[in-house]
């Protein structure tokens, strides 16, 4: 393993949809922390390259990927998706697919592989909704089992909403399993079974947050034993998001992503993380929830 996790970034990952609670901008914003902290230049980063359709279609239903190629999507699949659906936003998302296969290779090579994009985890195999174009997570984990790279995968999902596309999509697949800590009434109203569910109650805080995933993430390492974990590491937990009812402090966010870094690094087990949501009433407040994840995927590396 490196010393240092890869990181994958790309301007294009910015499309415009306008006044939008999905802070675009957090894209470029966290690029330029992530320098600022001195944790890369600006020749760490590694540009991806878009996924092809080969690629999102073992994920994806072949005509809801010509829906999106073809600008063809119906009104009531726009309104599902809630964003507004255009030509702009379509090659962003397949350029963050291959920014997460991108990644996930990188998290092989050195230990550690971050998009600073990605974790739509609420795309289906035939919609995308809740902001999700493409599941990125599961296009990275398909693509890099499908040559043989890894036999099983582990998906540690820690955003505040379920992550009910990727529960779907590996629904009865023994390569991986998928793991989702959430706010139990809150988006999406209907959850598909993950194989390992844990909702919380609005209001819950840092210590029953933390005492959760340090019961469930070394038992899932253990007991599946994968050879990468996917960690959709969703900022939306803070307890100034606007779209969250959880608790957790700035300090809270970064004890969860050292204990799943450092659970993964005592098993030599690389890391591949996705931003996923964050939607503060600052961006700054986003934007450093998500470059405290970087840092402490660093510092797990011995960085």
């Amino acid at each position: 393993m490196g010393r240092a996790p890869g990181l994958v970034y790309t301007e294009a990952y910015y499309a415009n949809i306008g006044l939008h609670v999905f802070p675009m901008q957090k894209f470029r914003m966290l690029r330029d922390e992530i320098v600022r902290r001195g944790l890369a230049s600006g020749a760490d980063f590694v540009e991806p390259v878009p996924a092809t359709r080969e690629q999102v279609a073992r994920v994806h239903d072949g005509a809801y990927i010509d829906k999106l190629l073809h600008g063809t999507l119906t009104p009531l699949e726009e309104a599902v998706l809630e964003l507004p659906c255009s030509k702009r936003l379509v090659d962003a998302s397949f350029l963050c697919a291959g920014g997460s296969i991108r990644a996930a290779r990188l998290a092989l090579e050195r230990g550690a592989g971050i998009n600073l994009g990605g974790g739509f985890h609420h795309a289906f195999a035939d919609h995308g909704e809740g902001f999700c174009v493409l599941n990125d997570v599961a296009i990275a984990l398909r693509d890099v089992l499908q040559d043989g790279a890894i036999a099983r995968a582990a998906v540690i999902d820690v955003d505040v909403h379920q992550g009910n596309g990727t529960a779907a999509i590996f629904h009865g697949d023994p390569a991986v399993f998928t793991f989702s800590i959430h706010e139990e009434d809150n988006y999406p109203p209907v959850k598909p079974p993950s194989d390992q569910d844990v909702g919380l109650d609005r209001g819950t805080g840092g210590a029953t947050y933390l005492a959760a995933l340090e019961h469930w993430v070394p038992r899932i390492l253990d007991g599946h034993r994968p050879d990468l974990v996917a960690y959709v590491a969703g900022a939306d937990p803070f307890e100034e998001d606007q779209l969250g009812g959880l608790a957790l402090t700035r300090e809270d966010l970064r004890s969860r992503d050292r204990l799943v870094f450092g659970a993964a690094r005592e098993r030599s087990v690389p890391v591949v993380a996705f931003l996923a949501g964050g939607y503060a009433r600052r961006v700054e407040d986003t934007v450093a929830i998500h470059a405290d994840m970087v840092e402490e995927a660093f510092r797990s590396l011995g960085s």
